[in-house]
């Protein structure tokens, strides 16, 4: 069953009418309802492509976060063949919030790591909806760390609302994590592409996304707080999350205009989750073009460029 957001409210009651009337013509074959059936259809799809043309930052992050949308293991089964998990960090445990490991993207051997939300509420506990403990950065790092050393690209599939912040974690080294996350990006000798998928939250985002080219999912948000976070720090009341969202610059139109992230992937209309095979066929189009600009450049020359990349941030606003 398709789930609606508050804002697709009209989108709902013109297709909720499609479908009573469909059940009335297979109930009673004699009444013809095609005509009726298909301008209804038609009236639907205008009205989605009406609103999701003027989406604001707010509706855009509650598609971010829809519960239908792909995850990274829609990703990685579309688009990587022969995957291979590895697990645990080699020092403490295994997380499931992030899932890595080894597989070929159109033929090339790849490293491929992600940040795994889950679909059910069984998988969305196992998983912790994405949010990574200290384990699963260290494990992220030992990947990378391996591709490296064979000469692999690293693959990233960015979807979380942020590090996790629990007291075990804390306990654990979870901002040394991050921080070591972060440098073994920056250190890799070979290419590494993020995609945001749907959330790209703060420093459990970013401990995976500083690469060579950041890609992000049309619908997708990023930045260094939640909405919510932010509204709650700024104003003390959450209830102004759709202002902070706004002031935030979260979007991809925004990130892209502003120089943080380099490509922007389209989605279907209604996003992602109405057209899960054209969003990953374009996200592996899109992640495609961005590794052939590397071939035949050296270790340095893809470490300079990434340094590059970074430091030129915020210098041309």
């Amino acid at each position: 069953m398709r789930s609606y957001l508050d804002f697709e409210k009209p989108v709902a009651e013109l297709e909720a009418k499609v479908e009573e009337l469909k059940a009335v013509g297979a109930r009673d074959g004699a009444v013809s309802i095609t005509e009726e059936v298909g301008r209804l259809e038609a009236k639907a799809a205008s009205a989605l492509s009406d609103i999701y043309a003027s989406l604001t930052p707010w509706q855009k992050t509650q598609v971010a976060r829809h519960p239908q949308r792909p995850h990274f293991v829609d990703y990685c089964a579309d688009l990587i063949t022969e995957f291979t998990p590895l697990a645990g960090d080699r020092a403490f445990g295994e997380d499931a919030a992030i899932v890595a490991g080894f597989g070929r993207f159109r033929g090339r051997s790849v490293c491929v790591i992600g940040q795994e939300k889950g679909h059910s509420t069984e998988t969305r506990l196992h998983h912790n909806f994405g949010m990574a403990k200290p384990e699963g950065y260290r494990k992220a790092v030992r990947l990378m760390e391996m591709a490296d050393r064979f000469g692999l690209p690293v693959l990233a599939f960015i979807d979380t609302a942020g590090a996790f912040p629990g007291i075990e974690a804390e306990e654990r080294g979870q901002a040394e994590a991050i921080a070591r996350s972060t440098e073994a990006c920056l250190g890799l000798g070979v290419p590494n592409l993020a995609l945001v998928i749907g959330e790209g939250g703060s420093g459990g985002a970013i401990a995976l996304a500083t690469a060579n080219r950041v890609l992000m999912m049309e619908h997708a948000i990023y930045g260094v707080i939640s909405p919510e976070g932010a509204a709650s720090i700024l104003w003390r009341d959450q209830g102004r999350a759709a202002d902070a969202a706004t002031a935030m610059k979260i979007t991809a139109q925004d990130l892209l205009r502003l120089g943080i992230i380099d490509t922007i992937v389209p989605e279907a209309t209604g996003g992602a989750h109405r057209g899960r095979a054209a969003a990953t066929a374009a996200a592996g189009q899109a992640i495609a073009s961005a590794l052939t600009e590397f071939d035949g450049l050296s270790p340095d020359e893809i470490r300079d460029r990434r340094a590059v990349k970074f430091l030129e941030i915020g210098r041309k606003l």
